[in-house]
């Protein structure tokens, strides 16, 4: 034993290191300690990417933050206007090194304003990397800079049930994907509206009554266009639920998408005027015909969720009921294994005649 920990510990061992006598190069000597350079090339070139790494998140985390703190100092007087309560606890708060939020609450047709900054990964330089292969590869993929304000409704600001946007012509590709509830929607081109914009809602009607001319006005800003994402009402969740929502969990949003710009001003038009769009919702009004399919629409879908979720939940419930019943099979096989052979020889014979008239039956009943 001992003789094996000893080859164990040789191998282990790295050899001593011999300080060649023909070495010329930069050298620095104290006492008994010596320090040659280069032979710890290695050594100084792993530092060196270290020390780029750690550089290039500090710089990265710097300006995310410098971004989303930027934003949230120049849209703070309009929030402090808008809101008996603007900001949450801890103002600006971060997730993470490329996320940040703010919430406000206490404001007329406005139950809260939740505003997401989500900002590339500058700060982790292996994913900076990914996204950048990514773009050249998919030429359709473009990391940005975005930020979402995220106005959920109070109860009665927006009497009727629809979905409706207005959203960049390059964002076609990918919203459906990203937000379910716009799959209810039909994509169009309106006149009103500048070439790079289309329009998605569910009936025609909606968007004669939701395009006014202050709207419209502030999305030809030409200054904007370049961020300008999207802009939905909905009264639709971004994601498919499991089954029809309850009444008292069904909320309705208004949902402002932008590419983070590098000055609140570009976008200070549309801001200011989101406000005066939302508080307008409660005073729309619909033709009846179109009231009467949009309920129709509603009631279609609350039947296919509750048919998937049955559907789902049956689903689960064989998958447990076939658990069950393997389950008791291996307990029963592991229960003749530790019998004698005739017993077993004796389980096994009884088991395949019980299947034999299990089987029979089923022949007879057709």
């Amino acid at each position: 034993m001992a003789s094996f920990l000893q080859r164990i510990l040789q191998v282990l061992t790295p050899p001593p290191h011999i300080n060649s006598p023909e070495y010329d190069g930069l050298e620095f000597k104290r006492g008994i300690f010596v320090f040659r350079p280069a032979l710890f090339q290695l050594e100084l070139y792993l530092l060196s990417a270290l020390a780029v790494y750690l550089a290039f998140t500090y710089l990265g985390i710097y300006r995310n933050k410098s971004k989303a703190t930027r934003w949230f100092n120049a849209s703070l007087p309009l929030l402090e206007k808008q809101f008996s309560k603007p900001l949450g606890k801890d103002r600006l708060t971060k997730d993470g090194n490329s996320d940040f939020y703010t919430f406000s609450t206490g404001r007329r047709n406005v139950a809260s304003l939740h505003t997401v900054y989500t900002l590339k990964p500058r700060h982790d330089l292996f994913q900076y990397l990914y996204h950048f292969a990514r773009t050249l590869i998919d030429l359709h993929y473009r990391p940005k800079d975005d930020i979402t304000l995220d106005f959920k409704l109070a109860p009665g600001a927006l009497p009727h049930d629809f979905v409706w946007a207005v959203v960049a012509k390059d964002e076609l590709l990918s919203i459906k994907q990203d937000r379910w509830d716009l799959t209810f929607t039909k994509t169009s081109e309106n006149s009103l509206l500048p070439p790079s914009l289309s329009v998605m809602s569910e009936f025609a009607d909606v968007t004669d009554t939701l395009l006014k001319p202050a709207l419209i006005a502030a999305l030809k800003n030409p200054n904007l266009l370049p961020y300008f994402r999207s802009l939905s009402v909905t009264d639709q969740p971004r994601q498919r639920p499991q089954g029809p929502l309850p009444l008292n969990k069904r909320q309705k949003h208004v949902v402002l998408s932008l590419t983070l710009p590098d000055h609140v001003e570009v976008a200070s038009g549309l801001l200011a005027e989101i406000f005066s769009f939302i508080d307008s919702l409660n005073a729309i009004n619909l033709r009846p015909e179109t009231k009467t399919k949009l309920k129709k629409v509603r009631d279609e879908l609350d039947k296919s969720l509750k048919a998937d979720a049955e559907r789902e939940k049956k689903e689960e419930e064989q998958q447990a009921a076939d658990d069950r019943k393997a389950a008791k099979r291996r307990l029963e096989q592991d229960k003749i294994a530790k019998l004698p052979a005739a017993e077993q020889q004796k389980k096994l014979e009884k088991e395949r005649k019980r299947m034999l008239r299990k089987s029979q039956g089923k022949v007879v009943r057709k």
